[in-house]
C-alpha cells in the first residue's frame, strides 16, 4: 500500500513549500487565516521554480528540485520569524478540523488506486489526458529547454502553431503547471510521471478543501461549521470525483486559482478601499493568476466573471463608479505583471483559441439540473437519477429551497445574498448557454459547459448551499428541515461517489505493468526510430512519453503535438492480440501485447483484426486480455512485397465446446484446427500471404447468439500470431 504514504508525502511536501508563502501573503486583517493559502501557494511557488529553472536552461527537473528546497525553507523562516511559531501553530489549529477533512477525502479517493494496482500507476475512467499530462512531466523533468534529439525536436510531428517543438509546445501552449508539478515532486520523491499523475490530481482535490471553505466562510458567510461541511461535500461530491477518475488537474488547478481571485476581489470591495488596502490583495491575486495562466491559460478572460457580477453590481446600485475603477486598477495590476512573465502564454491564447474552435474537444456529459448543482447524480457518467422522476423531484425542491432562503434574505436585508447570486448566476448563464449550444449543433460543447462549471464549483458551491441559511430563523422545524436536506444530500453524494469509487476499483484504462514494459524499447539501441501504432490513445500516449529519446510517427492524429505522418519510423511498435513473427530477429516481443518488428526487413508484414469480432475484454487488475469472434472472424496480414510470403497461425484460443475452427482465404479453406472449452494453442501451417491483403477468416461451426448477453459467439482468442517463415 505504498499509494497512501506518498499521496501524504506528497501533500506535506505542497504544504512546506506553500507555508513561509501564504503567511507572507495574506493581508494583514486575515493574517491569522493564512492556512487556507497553503496549498494554492506551494503549488504557485512550484511551478514558478520550474519555469525559472526551464528559462535558466536545466536539464530538467532532476538536476535542480532538490537544491531547490531552499527556497521555502527560507521563506518559512522569514515568515515564522515575523508571525511568531506559536501564533502560526495557534492559527493553523483554527482550520485544522478542515485539514483532518482534506486528508480524509484524500485517502478516501487514493483507495481505488491501491485496489486497482499494487505499484504506483494513473488510472483513467476514460479521458486520455493523463497521458498527455505525463509526457509533458518527462519533458520538464528529464530535459533541456534547447534540446531538440529524439521526438521533442520532430518538427513535422509536434507542429502545434507557432511552435515547431515538444518542449515549447508546454510552455507556450499546453498546460505547463500540471505537468511542472507531476516533474518538480517526482524528483524530489523519486518517482516517474505515471507513477504521479493520478496522485496530483487528488492531493490537488483534497487540497482544495481549504479553499472551499474560505469561500464558504468569507465570501458567502456561513459560520465555520456550516463551511466545513461545505468544504466536506465538495471532497465527497461526485463532481469532484469525476475530475479526479477523469485526471484533470488542470481543471482543479484553475477551480483553486479562480477562488483566490474571486475572495480577494470580493474582500478589496468591502470596506474602504484605499490605495494601500487595495495593495494588500495584490501577492493573493498573483498567486490566483499564476495559477491559472500555468495550467487553463484561456480561463484567464472568464476568471473575473464572479467577481467583477459582485463589484459591478454594487457600482451599479450604488453610483460609485471611480470607486469601481480603483478596484479595477487593484485587481488587473496584478494579472499585468504575471502577464509579463508568462509572456509566451498570454501570446499563445489566440493559438489556443483557435485550437479550440478548430478541434471538438471531449465527450458529452449530461447537463446539470439543480439538484445535480449539489452532487445528486448517479454515479460514474454523471447522469441524473431517472427513477419515477426522481431527477425531477429533487431539482424542483433544491429550486424551492434557494428561491426560499433567496427570499428570506432580501427582505431581512442580508448583505451577504447579493454575493451569493453574484458569483452564480452569471457562470450559470453561460453554463446553460453552452449546454444549448452542443445540443442544437450536435458537437461536444456540454464538454467545455462542464470545464467552466468545474472550474467555478469552488466558488458556487457554497452560494448552492444557500439553503443553510434557513436556520438562522432559529424556528425548530427549520432546524429540523435544514438537518434533514443536509442529510440527504451528503446521502446522494455518498451513494453517487460510491459508483465512481467502484468504477476507479477497475478503472478501463490503466498503466499496467504491460505498458511499462514500452519503456525498454528507449533503452535498446538498434531501434534508431518508431512508428507507434498501438491501437488505442491511451496506450500511444504513454508510449510517446516513455519513449521520448526516439524519433516516434504516428498513422493518425494521436493528441495536439503528436500528429500523423508518413510512417518514417525503421520499427514498428505495436500492440493489441494480433502480433507478427518474423525471421532473422527482426521482430521483438516486448511484451505479451507489445511488439516491435523491423519494418526493412524483406519479410515484414503487418497483421490486424478484421470484420466478424466483438469488442476486446480484460480482466481488471492482469494483464489478461482477450476477444470474441463471431461465427467468422477475419485476420488481415498485409504483404507490402510483390512476391507472397509463407505463414503460419497460431492462435491461442478456446471454444464455447469442443470443435473445429476452419481457417479459410478468398473463399477456400487453407487449413482446419480442433479447439476445446479449455484455453490452448491451435497451429494452422502452410499458409499463403500473397502481395497485399489477404483475410484469413477463422470459422466455427458452433457460433450461437447467448441469452446472457445476445452476442453471436464463436472462438475466445487471447492471441493470434502471424509467424512468417520466408518467400
Amino acid at each position: 500500500m505504498i499509494h497512501f504514504p506518498v499521496a501524504l508525502a506528497l501533500l506535506l511536501h505542497v504544504l512546506f513549500w506553500g507555508a513561509g508563502l501564504a503567511m507572507l501573503t495574506m493581508p494583514r486583517a486575515w493574517r491569522r487565516f493564512w492556512p487556507v493559502l497553503v496549498v494554492p501557494a506551494g503549488l504557485a511557488l512550484q511551478s514558478a521554480v520550474v519555469w525559472a529553472g526551464v528559462y535558466a536552461n536545466f536539464p530538467g527537473t532532476n538536476s535542480y528540485a532538490a537544491c531547490s528546497e531552499v527556497v521555502p525553507a527560507a521563506l518559512l523562516a522569514v515568515a515564522l520569524a515575523r508571525r511568531g511559531t506559536r501564533a502560526a501553530w495557534i492559527d493553523l489549529q483554527r482550520i485544522g478540523v478542515v485539514w483532518l477533512t482534506s486528508v480524509g477525502c484524500l485517502l478516501l479517493m487514493v483507495a481505488p488506486l491501491a485496489w486497482a494496482s499494487k505499484h504506483l500507476t494513473t488510472l483513467s475512467l476514460g479521458s486520455c489526458d493523463a497521458g498527455d499530462y505525463g509526457a509533458g512531466a518527462r519533458v520538464l523533468q528529464e530535459f533541456a529547454r534547447t534540446e531538440r534529439g529524439g521526438f521533442l525536436g520532430l518538427t513535422e510531428v509536434v507542429r502545434v502553431q507557432s511552435v515547431d517543438n515538444f518542449f515549447d509546445y508546454w510552455t507556450r501552449l499546453n498546460h505547463f503547471t500540471p505537468s511542472a508539478l507531476i516533474a518538480f515532486n517526482g524528483s524530489v520523491l523519486g518517482c516517474e510521471s505515471h507513477e504521479l499523475t493520478s496522485l496530483l490530481t487528488m492531493v490537488l482535490a483534497a487540497g482544495s478543501l481549504p479553499v472551499v471553505f474560505w469561500m464558504a466562510r468569507a465570501v458567502i458567510g456561513f459560520g465555520a461549521g456550516p463551511s466545513v461541511a461545505v468544504a466536506l461535500l465538495y471532497g465527497l461530491s461526485p463532481l469532484t470525483w469525476y475530475i479526479v477518475g477523469h485526471v484533470a488537474p488542470g481543471q482543479l488547478l484553475a477551480a483553486m486559482a479562480v477562488g483566490l481571485i474571486t475572495w480577494a476581489g470580493v474582500a478589496a470591495w468591502r470596506g474602504r478601499l484605499t490605495w494601500r488596502r487595495g495593495a494588500s490583495f495584490a501577492a493573493v491575486f498573483a498567486l490566483g493568476y499564476w495559477l491559472l495562466l500555468g495550467s487553463y491559460n484561456f480561463f484567464v478572460v472568464l476568471c473575473l466573471v464572479p467577481a467583477v457580477a459582485y463589484a459591478g453590481g454594487l457600482a451599479l446600485w450604488h453610483g460609485e463608479w471611480r470607486r469601481f475603477g480603483q478596484w479595477l486598477v487593484v485587481v488587473l495590476a496584478p494579472l499585468v505583471g504575471c502577464g509579463l512573465i508568462f509572456a509566451g502564454r498570454v501570446t499563445g491564447l489566440i493559438e489556443r483559441f483557435q485550437l479550440l474552435q478548430t478541434y471538438d474537444f471531449g465527450w458529452k456529459i449530461p447537463a446539470l439540473t439543480p439538484e445535480g448543482w449539489l452532487g445528486l447524480v448517479s454515479g460514474p457518467d454523471l447522469e441524473p437519477w431517472h427513477f419515477y422522476g426522481l431527477r425531477w423531484v429533487l431539482a424542483a425542491t433544491v429550486l424551492v429551497l434557494l428561491g426560499w432562503a433567496t427570499a428570506r434574505a432580501v427582505s431581512e436585508r442580508r448583505r451577504k445574498t447579493w454575493g451569493a447570486l453574484a458569483v452564480t448566476v452569471p457562470v450559470l448563464a453561460g453554463y446553460a448557454f453552452l449546454e444549448w449550444r452542443g445540443a442544437r449543433m450536435g458537437t461536444n460543447a456540454s464538454y467545455d459547459a462542464f470545464k467552466l462549471f468545474a472550474v467555478f464549483y469552488p466558488v458556487m458551491l457554497p452560494a448552492f448551499c444557500w439553503w443553510i441559511t434557513l436556520r438562522w430563523s432559529r424556528r425548530l422545524t427549520e432546524w429540523l428541515g435544514v438537518l434533514g436536506v443536509a442529510g440527504v444530500v451528503l446521502l446522494g453524494n455518498t451513494v453517487g461517489t460510491g459508483m465512481i469509487f467502484w468504477r476507479m476499483c477497475a478503472a478501463p484504462l490503466i498503466v499496467d505493468a504491460e505498458l511499462r514494459k514500452v519503456r525498454v524499447v528507449e533503452a535498446r539501441p538498434e531501434v534508431s526510430s518508431v512508428n507507434v501504432l498501438l491501437p488505442d490513445m491511451w496506450s500511444r500516449l504513454w508510449a510517446n512519453a516513455f519513449l521520448l529519446k526516439k524519433p516516434q510517427y504516428f498513422l493518425t492524429d494521436t493528441y495536439e503535438g503528436r500528429w500523423h505522418t508518413a510512417l518514417k519510423g525503421e520499427w514498428d511498435l505495436q500492440g493489441g492480440l494480433v502480433a507478427v513473427t518474423l525471421p532473422e530477429g527482426a521482430s521483438v516481443q516486448v511484451s505479451p501485447h507489445h511488439q516491435l518488428t523491423r519494418r526493412a526487413n524483406e519479410n515484414w508484414v503487418k497483421a490486424e483484426f478484421g470484420a466478424g469480432w466483438n469488442g476486446e475484454e480484460f480482466l481488471p487488475g492482469t494483464t489478461e486480455r482477450w476477444r470474441w469472434s463471431k461465427r467468422a472472424g477475419e485476420i488481415v496480414v498485409e504483404n507490402a512485397h510483390a512476391q507472397s510470403r509463407k505463414v503460419a497461425l497460431r492462435v491461442e484460443a478456446r471454444g464455447l465446446k469442443a470443435g473445429e475452427v476452419v481457417v479459410k482465404a478468398g473463399g477456400a479453406v487453407v487449413g482446419r484446427a480442433a479447439v476445446t472449452e479449455a484455453r490452448g494453442v491451435l497451429r494452422i501451417e502452410g499458409l499463403t500471404a500473397g502481395p497485399g491483403r489477404t483475410i484469413f477468416s477463422l470459422e466455427s461451426g458452433d457460433g450461437r447468439n447467448l441469452a446472457v448477453d445476445s452476442r453471436e459467439l464463436g472462438v475466445c482468442v487471447w492471441r493470434v500470431e502471424i509467424v512468417v517463415s520466408g518467400k
